[in-house]
């Protein structure tokens, strides 16, 4: 649907404003529906990122500072993000060995198991929420703008 039918706005001030826009409302679109994606899961966006971090790692070790270096959402709270998968038994946390200030999180066989989960959930699918309605031609496309948006 075209942006304009779904936020009820007829007229934008020029190109860019409705490009900057039509990013933010695409982006914010796309986060609904991969959450509803995770809910029967019990993931939250930001838990999902961190178990997927933490599977490119494994079974090396990443700490705090290295998660919010990787994450998609930079406002996230990390520490906490880690504090809820511990509870729900999908990450360890030691002290490291080599540097008592640092901490080791991995990702047990239980977030794995998690993680393959969505990946069959995922894969059963068409293709990423919303983004199936693009050829691969368009995907790459897509993704070139994107690179190129962020470079400056």
């Amino acid at each position: 649907m075209r942006l304009e039918d779904e936020i009820k706005q007829p007229h934008f001030r020029d190109d860019f404003q409705k490009a900057y826009i039509n990013v933010v409302y695409t982006a914010g679109w796309l986060a609904v529906r991969q959450a509803a994606m995770l809910k029967p899961f019990g993931l939250s966006l930001p838990q999902f990122n961190v178990l997927r971090i933490l599977r490119g790692r494994h079974p090396e070790p990443a700490t705090v500072a290295l998660l919010i270096e990787r994450m998609l959402d930079k406002t996230s709270n990390a520490s906490r993000i880690v504090d809820r998968l511990e509870e729900k038994q999908l990450v360890t946390r030691r002290v490291c060995p080599a540097n008592r200030r640092a901490v080791d999180i991995r990702i047990t066989e239980a977030g794995l198991r998690l993680l393959r989960q969505i990946d069959d959930v995922q894969a059963a699918s068409p293709g990423p929420i919303g983004l199936d309605q693009l050829s691969p031609t368009e995907l790459r496309q897509l993704n070139s703008l994107l690179d190129k948006i962020r470079t400056s």
